[in-house]
Order: C-alpha cells, then sequence, then structure tokens
C-alpha cells in the first residue's frame, strides 16, 4: 500500500518564487501557442506568394528570439517550459 504524505498547512514561498512560477507558466501557454501557429504556417506556406511566406518566417523568428529572451530573464531553458501530461506525454514539442 503506498504511503501518502499530507501536505504541510502552509506552503513556504517568497514573491521572486511565486513570480517565476507564474512567468514559467504563462510562457508555457506563449510557447505552445507559438507552435501550433508555426505548423498552420508549414502547411498553408505552399498557399502563400513569396513575400508573405517570407514575412511570416521573419514574424516566426522574431517571436522565437522574444521567447528566448524572456526566457533567459529568468533562467529558463526551453524544457522548463514543457509539462509532463502523464500518460498523453509532453504538452510541447522538444525545441
Amino acid at each position: 500500500m503506498a504511503e501518502f504524505r499530507a501536505l504541510p498547512e502552509r506552503l513556504h514561498s517568497d514573491a521572486e518564487s511565486i513570480e517565476r512560477d507564474l512567468f514559467r507558466l504563462v510562457l508555457t501557454v506563449v510557447e505552445l501557442v507559438r507552435q501550433l501557429m508555426e505548423r498552420q504556417a508549414i502547411r498553408r506556406m505552399d498557399a502563400l506568394d513569396d513575400e508573405r511566406a517570407e514575412a511570416l518566417g521573419t514574424a516566426l523568428m522574431r517571436l522565437s528570439d522574444a521567447m528566448a529572451e524572456l526566457r533567459g530573464r529568468y533562467g529558463l531553458r526551453p524544457e522548463d517550459l514543457n509539462l509532463d501530461l502523464g500518460p498523453f506525454g509532453l504538452l510541447l514539442d522538444p525545441p
């Protein structure tokens, strides 16, 4: 039989760790949306003219660079944003 540990009455955390965890969660959602947008753009690339395809590629690269900069502010790595969904696997594609 598995042993269960009771949660402490009070969780000890500071404002900085709460802020970092919240920032990590927000960046995880943004990264998920970014990956979905990228997949959708790749599917539709053939339907775009060269100018629009170039603009879309540039926008996606800038978004990726902005994500890297934001992760750097809190010392987060790309894998820190991935959530383990148990039997469903990881939320995000590997970088």
